[in-house]
């Protein structure tokens, strides 16, 4: 039930202490929220947050969203999850239970409060697409019992949970679709490509490129990620999504290694290791929807964005664990 008393939101946010929900809180408390941060810092990191303990409208709980909780809001963002195949592949089975025991609890605290749910889903759950750019109508092409599986299937599960709930229970349910993010806050040891080539080039050692550097992939900047799920919150009851998020402008992930080498102005060499199972070829978000419904599109260039997360690695150097 949504609060009459007060015109200000209490949010909760799981996963917030990771990189794409640090940014999310950081929004939402500067729109006058208050925020609950939930995080069992399996994959978040309290550096994330640190900046906001003495903020007097945020609140953190350590929790595992695949046990149930109960609190009192307005609105709920369910972010948590391991996002990059190193985190999301060190416990599969845990991956899974994240995804889909979380999905369960959040919606049944969603269900008894009546109030309003945001899925962070992904782009993985079009797998290895055999339609480019991708659709939110193209059901994907994934592997069901692959190394990948549990995130891909685990995030396509959530979203039939989703789904069922508001044909069910009337739920007011957001759900989008994340493709390829980046910027300051992105985990060191991640695997993510733009994370791993900025930290090898700024360290001086070898670039390492997985396959022969020709697949693809369309890198959205955090903040406009943010914008787009903030817009996809607001927008009216019968916008349930499925929303592709994410930046059209395609790249291959050769040209994002020499972009950062340009950059950092680094002497560091490519090397090319096999391309690991169901990595998918290509990936580029058809994002006419969003542009419709949301009047949201991307405004950040990789060149502006890479440059800011150089700048926030190269501040983090010193204490990163490199060897």
């Amino acid at each position: 039930m949504v609060r009459l008393y007060d015109s200000r939101k209490r949010i909760l946010v799981t996963g917030g202490a990771g990189f794409i929900g640090s940014h999310l809180i950081d929004r939402l408390l500067a729109q006058g929220h208050e925020v609950i941060c939930v995080d069992n810092f399996f994959t978040g990191t309290k550096r994330n947050i640190e900046h906001l303990h003495a903020h007097p409208r945020f609140e953190l709980m350590r929790h595992d969203v695949t046990f149930p909780l109960y609190v009192e809001v307005d609105e709920i963002y369910n972010l948590a999850c391991p996002a990059s195949p190193v985190h999301y592949q060190h416990d599969p089975v845990q991956t899974t239970k994240t995804s889909v025991h979380g999905a369960i609890n959040m919606l049944g605290l969603a269900k008894r409060l009546r109030c309003r749910i945001f899925q962070a889903s992904t782009s993985e759950v079009y797998g290895d697409p055999y339609v480019h750019p991708q659709p939110e109508e193209y059901w994907g092409n994934v592997n069901p019992i692959g190394p990948r599986s549990c995130y891909d299937e685990g995030k396509r599960c959530a979203e039939t949970l989703f789904f069922d709930y508001h044909r069910q229970h009337n739920l007011e349910i957001k759900v989008a679709r994340i493709f390829n993010t980046y910027g300051p806050r992105m985990h060191h040891a991640d695997g993510r490509v733009v994370s791993n080539f900025i930290v090898q080039s700024l360290a001086g050692k070898p670039i390492t490129i997985f396959g022969d550097g020709t697949q693809t992939r369309s890198f959205c900047y955090v903040d406009d990620l943010v914008d787009g799920f903030i817009r996809l919150m607001k927008s009216e009851p019968d916008v349930t999504g499925p929303i592709n998020l994410g930046n059209p402008g395609e790249f291959s992930i050769r040209e994002l290694a020499e972009k950062v080498i340009a950059m950092t102005g680094s002497k560091s060499e490519l090397v090319f290791l096999d391309l690991p199972a169901d990595d998918p070829k290509q990936r580029q978000p058809d994002i006419s929807r969003a542009t419709r419904i949301l009047g949201w599109e991307p405004t950040i260039s990789l060149d502006k964005g890479l440059k800011r997360t150089v700048e926030y690695f190269e501040q983090r150097l010193p204490e990163l664990e490199l060897t």
